[in-house]
Parts: structure tokens; sequence; C-alpha cells
């Protein structure tokens, strides 16, 4: 080797060990000066739980020294070796605010801390649905809310196929208060609402929620290993370039070319209304509609607010050449709010571009169409124009994406796992309508997701509440199979786990709407069940729920728990919604009548009745037995041995 190449050689060594040093330097002082950090739930305005020992932790150096002070006592950890930390500290009385101090190289101040009772709520999107969405149904109660001591915090959307999370990508904690309330869950804000002013403590709730997602999503990948289905679903997820690859295949058939519409060739059609019901037949694809609104001079210029109902599937509005509204599924309600500047006095251009793609399209009957400002208001039902904008091929498959939040144990790795350590009162769950046609899987998966969910915490009774799907879709006059009475039959059956209670909404939901308006009343049953479950109040907390039979020749005889006072017909009249059959399983309509606590249901047509059902519909017309609290009796179904 010549002296030129030995020095090269030399120099490269000299130059690599300079390198390696500098990097190892980087990564010694990365752990040396690692900031104390904690998690998003334990921060500003947080409320812990009372009357039991609490779990605070958070990440530093490796083996940095910590120290905690919070209400007048000081507690030390030393960070182990992967920088994670945590303290105990014992149970505390309801109260506050109190300033929690925690100090190690740096020094990191919670204020405003609050010690109740947490609930953690969770879901789709019933449970979601903000009250600002409802706010026209709850304009009072959004007015007056003033509220400091309930407390939300709104955990983002994380979904996650690799593992479980340590923290929240975001979230803080806010108040029922101001502009601040109207994102808190409605159905969640009124449960809090009627807990604190009933028992007066600091009320904290963790808002998990994702609207559209199945329940398997929500439950921990080891729980999930007895369901041998998903198994397969969960190791392939972990495979992220086929997940990348799976999605972007589907995106780049996703992609259609359509048009802005010109101005011929237009024909008429009502609004609200299905264009396959106005003799535009099997047409999956584009349809636009135009309408010519006249607005009064005291609307012009001012910001307004626009409901379009519900529109099947999707929609964008644009007023005036200018958009001011988009949703992208069929299920929520339009409700866009439209700026100042944008209406003018006389006529103004109104563009909706709906896509539908399978089954009816259009706008969704017996939903508010109109448009207004102050007190004044501009109706929006009648004669519209239409053009068909593309038709998609009817016969071409569409190419599957991976929808990450809906995979199994995703949104348990990214919206719960984060909080485990975090103690609890109890859980709200809002739930099952992604499941709807899964009734026996899901008589599994909800006991599953329990019982996980109770052993993430550490407590085999932490109470949990779930709502009971409220009626939904059109009415059917005869007696029917249904999906979503399969469904709610496999909540009812839930019961069966201890510590738990189920809020009835048969009587809740709207034929129309799969997020019925009525979240106060959830909210308010939820708390009921609350009060008697968890805290202790001698109080009738549910409508009647099936017991026992007895049966004697043609007729059965029905025993209910929760009585009350007594069971009634809600309106009066004859008991409706019971359904009878023999062996062959042939329902017809049955004769339903009140004696003492129990209801004896029969009919001529069956002489052996083997099945009774009760309210056994995807939305039952009229649900009539309640007790005389006013509180519904669930639907149920009975095979007779």
């Amino acid at each position: 080797m010549s002296s030129t190449g030995a020095s090269n050689m030399l120099l490269a060594n000299v130059i690599r060990a300079a390198a390696l040093s500098i990097f190892f330097q980087v990564i010694f002082c990365s752990f040396i000066l690692a900031d104390v950090t904690l998690p998003r739930l334990i921060s500003d305005g947080m409320v812990l739980q009372r009357e039991t020992a609490l779990k605070i932790w958070g990440w530093a150096s490796r083996d940095e020294y910590i120290r905690v002070d919070f209400a007048g006592k000081t507690y030390d950890a030393v960070a182990d070796a992967d920088g994670k930390w945590h303290v105990l500290l014992p149970p505390l009385d309801a109260g506050g605010p109190y300033t929690m101090t925690i100090t190690g190289d740096n020094e990191v101040t919670v204020n405003d801390v609050l010690v109740g009772d947490v609930w953690f709520c969770s879901g789709q999107s019933n449970m979601v649905h903000m009250l600002n969405i409802h706010d026209v149904t709850y304009a009072t109660d959004i007015a007056e809310a003033n509220y400091q001591e309930i407390r939300q915090f709104l955990v983002p959307t994380a979904a996650d196929l690799l593992a479980p999370q340590n923290d929240f990508p975001s979230g803080s904690w806010t108040r029922a208060m101001g502009e601040d309330v109207r994102s808190f869950s409605a159905v969640a804000y009124f449960f809090a609402k009627k807990i604190y002013d009933t028992h007066r403590v600091p009320i904290g709730i963790i808002n998990a929620s994702v609207g559209g997602t199945p329940i398997e999503a929500w439950i921990s990948e080891e729980r999930l290993r007895v369901f041998p289905a998903l198994n397969g679903t969960i190791q392939q997820n972990k495979d992220t370039a086929y997940v990348q690859s799976v999605n972007r295949a589907a995106a780049q058939a996703a992609r259609r070319k359509s048009f802005v519409p010109s101005a011929g060739g237009w024909r008429n059609i009502n609004v609200p209304g299905y264009w396959e019901d106005q003799g535009i037949r099997d047409l999956d694809g584009v349809v636009w509609y135009r309408k010519e609104v006249d607005i009064p001079a005291a609307m012009a210029g001012k910001p307004a607010r626009v409901f379009l109902g519900r529109i099947v599937d999707e929609d964008v509005l644009t007023i005036n050449g200018i958009e001011v509204g988009r949703t992208t599924y069929m299920y929520p309600q339009r409700r866009y709010k439209v700026p100042g500047g944008v209406l003018k006095a006389g006529k103004n251009s109104f563009l909706v571009k709906v896509t539908n793609h399978g089954g009816k399209g259009g706008f969704v009957p017996d939903k508010p169409y109109c448009i207004f400002a102050g007190q004044d208001t501009v109706d929006l039902k009648g004669t519209w124009q239409y053009k068909v904008g593309e038709v998609f091929d009817y016969h071409h498959a569409t190419v599957p994406s991976i929808n990450i939040q809906n995979q199994p144990a995703a949104l348990f790795n990214g919206m719960v796992a984060p909080a485990i350590d975090y103690a609890l009162k109890g859980v709200l769950w809002y739930q099952g309508e992604s499941n709807v046609g899964q009734h026996a899987d899901y008589a599994l998966r909800l006991p599953a997701l329990i019982n996980d969910w109770r052993t993430k915490w550490g407590n085999q009774m932490l109470p949990f509440l779930y709502v009971q799907l409220p009626g939904f879709m059109e009415y059917n006059y005869l007696p029917s199979e249904s999906s979503w009475a399969a469904l709610r039959e496999s909540q009812r059956k839930a019961l069966a786990v201890p510590q738990t209670a189920m809020a009835v909404a048969i009587d809740l939901g709207e034929w129309n709407d799969i997020h019925p308006d009525r979240k106060k009343e959830v909210g308010e049953r939820l708390a009921l069940l609350a009060r008697k479950l968890v805290y202790g109040e001698d109080l009738v907390a549910s409508g009647p729920m099936y017991q026992s039979y007895q049966k004697d020749g043609h007729k059965v005889s029905l025993s209910f728990d929760h009585v009350g006072s007594g069971l009634v017909a809600r309106d009066g009249g004859a008991l409706s919604e019971f359904a009878i059959a023999g062996p062959d399983r042939k329902f017809v309509w049955a004769k339903a009548e009140i004696r003492g606590d129990r209801v004896v249901v029969w009919s001529e047509k069956v002489g052996d009745p083997m099945y009774v059902r009760y309210a056994w519909a995807d939305n039952p017309v009229n649900p009539n037995l309640y007790n005389k609290e006013g509180l519904p009796a669930s639907p149920f179904e009975i095979q007779i041995n």
C-alpha cells in the first residue's frame, strides 16, 4: 500500500470514529437531557377519580429522580430503563381545584385539577355526536351550560394496526361552558349533567368514540384471539406494505371523472325524495340538483344556516358558486354554515352534487330543508331541477380498501390503551349499528369487550352501562325478521354480565335517521342506571325487562323485572307489538293484556305457542309497554321449551 493510500485510509478511519463519537454523544445527551413529559390525559383541567388509588405516570431520562407534589403531599419515583416512571396517590375525596407539580431535570405544572368521578365514554357515531350537531333541538341547554366542574377530554381518532400506543397524539380537557360545550358528546353531556346535579361532584368525561366503527375495533388483540375468524386479519394487517398497496389500488380505482353541468338539458324533480321514485331507475352515480332561491333583503350578506336534511350518499353544496358544505356518507344530518357575504337579495343559485353508490339516491323525506338567518327562514322543499352527471358501471366490482379504523383491535390500540392507567368510575358504551347483521358474533363480542376492558383497568367489577339501539328504518306493519331486532337481543342478553345495565332507546329513534336527535333522553336514562347501580340510589332506573314465562294452553304469561309502580300501555290503548308463533316459526300478531305485573299473550291462530316476540322489528310502529315511571320495556324474543 502506498503512503498516500495509507494516509487516505487513516483519514477515513478518523472521520468514521469522529462521526460515531458524535452519534453516541447525541444519543447519550438525549437520555441525559430528556425532559419530564406527561401523557395527554394528565394535563391542565383534568378530573381524577375520587376514593381510589391513583396512578400518575410519565416519561423522563433513564434513572432520573422524579418528585410529584399534589394536595400537600410529596411522592417519589425513579424512571426505569425505558424512561417510564409512576407514582401512586392514595384515595382522595372529591374536591379541588388543585395544582400538581412534577419535578425532574425540569418542572411541569398541571393546573386546575379536580377530583370527582371519571367516565370513559366510547362507541360509534351516536356517542360521537356533539351538542353542536343538535344545536337546534338543544339551543337552550347549550346557552345555559355553565358547568366548570363538568369536563371532557376528547380523544382524537387514532387507529393503529401494530400495537397498543402509550399516548394519544393530541387532546386536552375542556369545560362544559360557553362555546366549549358545543364539542361535548351530547349523550355524555346530558349524562354528566344529571349526575352532577344529583351528586354535586366534579365529572370527567373521556370521550373516545368514532363513527361507523364495529365492536371488534375496540377490543384488544389478546382478547380477540378467542375469535379465530379475526386472527388472520389481525396478522395480515401488521404487514404495513400490504395495507398500503391495497389502499393505493383502491384509491386509484376510485378516481372517476365528473363534470360541471352545462346550462341546458335540466329536468324537474321534487326535493325531498329519492330519484328512483321519480323516474330515474337503477342509477348509481352522480346527479346534480339546482334551484334558484329567492332570498329576502333582510338575509342578504348575513351568515346563515342551511339544512338539507339527509342525502344518500354524498353531497357537495355550493351557493352562488361558493362551496359551503360537503359530506362523504349518508348518515349525518346536513347542517351547513353559510359565511357572511355569500347570500344576496333576490335570486341565489343553489347547486348540489349528489353521489350515490347503491340503492336509492337523493334527499331523505321528512327532514328539514331550509335556509335561515336570524328570524328569517326560506323553505327549500319543492321543485328543483336535475341533470345526471355520471353513471357508475353497475357491473364493475369496487376495489376494496382497508379502512384502518374499522380493523380488529385498531381503535383499542390507538384510543383505549393510552387511558388504561387512568382510574375510572365506569364506562358508557353506545355502539352496535356497524354490527347489525352480525348478531351472533355480537352476542359474544360485547361480553368480550366488557371483560377485556375490566381486565385492562384492573377492576373486574368496573360498571359498564350501554345503550340498546333505537328504532331505525321504515316501518313494517307485519311480523317479520329483523337484523336490528336481533342485534338488540344480543345487547339485552349481555345483561348477564355482572355490574352492567342497559338503557332502552327503542322509542327514541327516527325512521329516516340513524342519528336521532333525542340525545338528552338517552343520556338521562344512562344517568338513571348509574344512580342506581353505581351511586346506590333507591329508584326505578329501567323499563320492564323480560324475566320468565308460564305456558297455559295457547296462552303465555310473561313476568318482568323493573316493573316499578306497575306495567302500563303508554298510550292507554291495547298493548301492541307482541307476536307469537308455533313450531313453524310463522309469527302472527298476538293479543296481549296486562294482568298485575304480568303480560298474557295469545292468538287464536296459534294453538301451541313456541315463540314470543316483543317490538321485534327494525323500527317497531308502537312499542307501548312501559312501567308507570315512564320507561319503555326492552324488545325481546323467547323460545318456549
